[in-house]
């Protein structure tokens, strides 16, 4: 059975050309689009095993797009195909539940390897990209030692710069009864007993 594949890329020549070459080697591609506004219906529809996942669309963000599709369609693969390369985009995106990262130089032939790296289970990631990772859990101490899981993490980062439930509800798209939730559970994990305690336990162990 082919592999089922969908394109969320705004540079219409480059999304053209993948579908084309995607299609050349026997992967069925299920869609392409030029934005991901509607990304969690077309994951709920087509079911694409892997998603490629432009950053910088008109509209809603790739990184929003991620969201969108792993509470749609959570088995679905997502790989970012993108020209960024700086921390903050390459981490919200791996938050938010990137399974691969890949910047757009990328040969055509290492393309198709991640396709299938990413269908076996694994994680590929440009060879920069992943030493920025590698780099940064070095340099940073156990944070994982509170088993916080990347939607708690993120959930902790916008604590972290002020930013209230509903403000964080909004800005994650997720309900205000969800996010309360995931605090809870950060509370808990955190051994503290409010947002206060919980910010300053978190920039303190350098854990956001």
């Amino acid at each position: 059975m082919l592999a089922r594949i969908a394109i969320f890329e705004d540079n219409d020549r480059l999304r053209e050309s993948l579908a084309y070459l995607l299609k050349m080697n026997n992967y069925d591609v299920v869609g392409d689009y030029n934005q991901c506004n509607d990304a969690a219906n077309i994951a709920r529809v087509y079911k694409p095993d892997v998603v490629l996942m432009d950053i910088d669309m008109p509209g809603e963000s790739g990184i929003r797009g991620v969201q969108m599709i792993k509470e749609a369609q959570p088995k679905t693969a997502v790989i970012m195909y993108t020209v960024f390369e700086d921390d903050e985009k390459l981490f919200k995106c791996l938050c938010s539940g990137a399974n691969g990262y890949l910047l757009k130089k990328t040969p055509p032939a290492k393309l198709f390897d991640a396709i299938q790296e990413v269908l076996e289970g694994g994680a590929p990631m440009s060879p920069t990209i992943a030493k920025k990772v590698l780099n940064t859990f070095q340099s940073r101490p156990d944070t994982n030692k509170y088993n916080l899981s990347p939607r708690e993490i993120e959930v902790l980062q916008w604590l972290t710069k002020g930013y209230s439930i509903k403000l964080i509800a909004s800005e994650m798209g997720l309900a205000f009864d969800t996010v309360r939730a995931h605090l809870k559970n950060i509370y808990q994990k955190l051994h503290v007993n409010c947002g206060k305690e919980a910010i300053a336990k978190a920039l303190s162990e350098r854990i956001v």
